[in-house]
Parts: C-alpha cells; structure tokens; sequence
C-alpha cells in the first residue's frame, strides 16, 4: 500500500518539486488546499520558500495552522521544509517585521550571523543519536537556501527533568551554528531541501515515508 501524502497548497513555492520527490520515493501525493484531505492523509507536508510573514499569511488563509494542531493532536505526522519548517516556531523576525508563527515550537527565526546571505549550496549536518530521520544519513551532505534560521532552540537544552522527551534536533553551520532539523513526535521538519538533496535527501523523505 502506498503511503497517502498530501502537500498542502498554501499559495507558496516548492510544490512540485516537493510532489514529485515524494513521488519518486513511493508515495501517493496530493497537492490540496482542502482541510478534510489535509486531515485524513496518513503525511502532510507544509513546504515554504520566501519571507515568513508572507507564508504566514498564505497559510493562515487557508486554516493551516488549525490544520496542523489538529492532525499533531491526533499524533498525525507533518513534516515542514524550509520556510515550512520556520513558520512551526513561536515568531519570525525578518527586515524588522516581527510576526507569529504557529507556536508548535518556541523559538525565534532571525538573520544568520554569517559574513555571506544567503547560505546557498551544500552543507553537512551534525545528527543526534536515535534519529529516524537522518538514519544513514550522518556523513551526507543536503542543500540550503536561506538566511535566516532558528539559533537557539530551548526545547533542545540541557534543563530540568521533563515527562515528555525533548526534540531531536540536528544542527548545521554557516556563521554560526542553526537547526537543520527536528524530529518531534508526530512533528518533523528540516531547513533544507530534501527534494533538492540528491540521493541523500531521497532517503530522507524514504525514512520519514517509513514511519506513517
């Protein structure tokens, strides 16, 4: 049986290419706006290229971030890309405009502190132990394009006991250090393209298809 992934059509960027990479790799996709389909997939993925408030905004226009409370409250996998990835954090913080994200996680996204924006091209990971998402996948390589990014993820550290597990977050460098990726429960995400990513970012939506 195919896995059922809907793609959730939100007026921004990336959607065929993400389409066709999840394709490629087994599963029946759907590109939909339509909350009952976006609800019932066994995946949802939120992609996102451009500026934050702007994704924000589309999304919103189409109840994504109801959408995807109510499938991570159901324990119903949503994998974010990119900009898909930055808008689950608290706030956004881009040419001076402060804007709410959906609060999935805290944490800012702002500039990176690098001499060089965006960082565009290819770039390591440092993968935490028992990662599903970066299984065999440690010494790969993924492909960026941004310049802004989340530095500092307070779920992720060290501080006082919790009953609930804290995030698998995987890290990358460019200036300084930022999340590359996050593994949350029923909520994914990384800052990279894996339909982009060659062979490497092909096993990562594989390993993510593998765990609907």
């Amino acid at each position: 049986m195919k896995k059922n992934v809907v793609v959730l059509d939100y007026g921004s960027g990336n959607l065929r290419s993400a389409e066709r990479a999840l394709e490629r790799v087994g599963a029946q996709v759907t590109v939909t706006a339509d909350p009952e389909a976006a609800l019932g997939a066994d995946g949802l993925v939120v992609p996102g290229v451009g500026a934050f408030a702007a994704c924000m905004e589309g999304l919103r226009a189409v109840d994504g971030p109801k959408i995807i409370g109510r499938r991570l409250a159901g324990g119903r996998p949503v994998l974010g890309i990119c900009v898909g990835m930055q808008i689950l954090f608290e706030r956004g913080v881009e040419h001076g405009h402060d804007a709410e994200g959906c609060g999935e996680w805290p944490g800012v996204v702002e500039q990176l502190a690098a001499p060089i924006l965006p960082h565009m091209g290819w770039n390591t990971v440092s993968v935490p132990e028992r990662s599903v998402l970066f299984d065999g996948l440690a010494d790969e390589r993924f492909y960026f394009v941004h310049s802004y990014g989340v530095r500092d993820f307070p779920l992720a550290a060290d501080s006082s006991p919790s009953p609930l597990p804290k995030p698998l977050v995987t890290w990358a460098e460019h200036g300084d250090r930022f999340v590359a990726g996050v593994e949350n429960g029923p909520l994914s995400a990384t800052q990279f393209h894996p339909e982009k990513s060659g062979d490497a970012g092909a096993q990562l939506l594989t390993n993510w298809l593998n765990t609907l």
